[in-house]
């Protein structure tokens, strides 16, 4: 019975666990079919998200294109708008064109008729007539076309000329050696310049050595000094001051010491640049820098460096003809005037004090004899002395050396006036500047702006042709219409 039991008891376990043994086996069994069935979902997501990815691509890219394309159109249409307006402008013209040539064509008939109703004398002058009338607008026009572009190339080359022929011109004959001109931006500066109580005209006149001379001259000053190195270191400073704008004792004297140092580089620079166009060596130092000052120093108009120059070419020249050292006259022809420099500050003749100096510095006894003789202090002992004679009278006249007097001055200015007044249309004519500017009023009801044009260029021929005048004369037509109504 016990055994009964027993052997239920195991078989109810052996069933037992082999039903929980049935049942972990089918649920390991789903499990594993659940993993499968997730590990398939989750690959044909996988797949799903690939292929929408690849379609958002595909979309994006055709967008871009959509959108290209759209841009594209929009090019093109802009593209066809513009060349619709060209074309409707084009047909525009080519109706007024039409419109044009139907009128010209009716202008024509009628001309043809009315030429055909003249006699064949009148119908010649008609003719000629219509063919002055071109043939001068014509000519006007090559004309204009020609002077703009005469000016457009010769401009930089005119400027240089000017530059190299201006001289300092004076109102009087005796500031031509003593006295300086100095322009200034405003009138008010002249008040400045002579300072409180007079303080700063004082202390520039001290500082320099020379005399400001303030008139009633407008935007002008005038330095006056007989020395014409201190006249130019005045005017140096004079000019600087003026602009940096600060004008006191102090800054007065420090611009004049900047002026004094600036000068001297610039004579020794002046000197050496003489010698050069020379080919000179071999000069000292301080007859290097006397050089340098004799450009500063002017006779009758002519600058006293630039004279002596001439001379040594002039002595050259004529040396190398009848035989003579060229060098030797080319020293003697520089040095000849290098007195001038010094006149004023040693007794004697520039002559002597030139020969005086040179001789000091090592020159050759013939470049010593020829400098002190050439004025014929002293008994010529070569033939350089009088070769230096010859060349300096060539110099001194040959025409536009010197500079002419009061009288001639006047009479150029008056000259230049009447010039312009003789011309038909020309209502005043005024000559300004010294007569380095013309001013020429015409009558507007005779005178056009072509013909004004016209009118400048006849006057500046005229006077090329009929006078000589040193550097240049501005010629100014004013043409004016004045038309005034009074409303009461």
């Amino acid at each position: 019975m016990n055994f009964d039991y027993t052997l239920g008891g195991v078989f109810g376990a052996v069933c037992s666990a082999l039903l929980l043994f049935v049942w972990v086996k089918l649920r390991l069994a789903r499990a594993e079919k659940m993993r499968r069935s997730q590990f398939e979902v989750e690959k044909r997501e996988a797949m799903l998200n690939q292929k929408e990815s690849q379609f958002s691509m595909k979309l994006e890219f055709k967008e871009r294109e959509l959108e290209r394309a759209s841009e594209q159109h929009k090019d093109l249409q802009a593209q066809l708008d513009t060349r619709s307006k060209e074309i409707a402008r084009q047909e525009s013209l080519l109706s007024d064109a039409e419109h044009e040539a139907e009128k010209m064509r009716r202008l024509y008939r009628l001309k043809l008729h009315q030429i055909t109703q003249m006699e064949r004398g009148e119908a010649r002058q008609v003719l000629i007539r219509a063919m002055e009338k071109e043939c001068d607008q014509e000519i006007k026009e090559l004309r204009r076309i020609k002077l703009d572009r005469a000016e457009s190339e010769v401009a930089d080359e005119a400027k240089r000329v000017l530059l190299a022929a201006m001289q300092r011109i004076t109102s009087q004959p005796m500031n031509d050696a003593t006295a300086t001109v100095v322009n200034l931006p405003s009138e008010e500066m002249k008040g400045r310049i002579i300072g409180r109580d007079g303080r700063n005209i004082r202390s520039f006149e001290h500082a320099t050595g020379t005399t400001l001379m303030i008139d009633e001259a407008p935007d002008s000053v005038l330095i006056s000094c007989f020395d014409p190195v201190r006249r130019e270191i005045a005017r140096l400073a004079l000019e600087a001051l003026l602009r940096d704008g600060r004008i006191h004792p102090s800054s007065i004297e420090e611009q004049v010491n900047k002026a004094e140092g600036e000068m001297q580089a610039n004579v020794v620079g002046l000197g050496e640049e003489a010698l050069r166009k020379l080919r000179l060596q071999d000069v000292h130092p301080e007859v290097v820098a006397l050089l340098g000052k004799l450009h500063y120093r002017l006779s009758n108009n002519q600058n006293t460096l630039a004279h002596c120059v001439e001379v040594a070419n002039l002595c050259a020249l004529i040396a190398s003809e009848i035989g003579l050292d060229p060098n030797i006259a080319k020293r003697a022809g520089l040095f000849h005037d290098i007195g001038k420099a010094l006149a004023e500050e040693y007794e004697g003749s520039h002559a002597a004090v030139g020969a005086e100096i040179i001789r000091q510095h090592g020159e050759d006894a013939r470049v010593v004899n020829a400098t002190a003789a050439h004025h014929k202090e002293v008994p010529a002992k070569s033939a350089y002395a009088g070769l230096v004679m010859a060349a300096d009278a060539l110099s001194a006249v040959r025409p536009g050396a010197r500079a002419s007097s009061i009288d001639g001055f006047i009479q150029r200015v008056r000259s230049i006036e009447e010039i312009a007044a003789a011309l038909p249309g020309v209502s005043e004519a005024y000559a300004v500047q010294a007569g380095r500017e013309l001013r020429v009023i015409v009558e507007p009801e005779v005178i056009n702006d072509q013909e004004a044009r016209e009118l400048a260029r006849m006057i500046r021929k005229s006077i090329e042709e009929q006078m000589n005048y040193p550097g240049t004369v501005e010629i100014t037509v004013i043409r004016e219409q004045r038309y005034t109504e009074t409303a009461v």
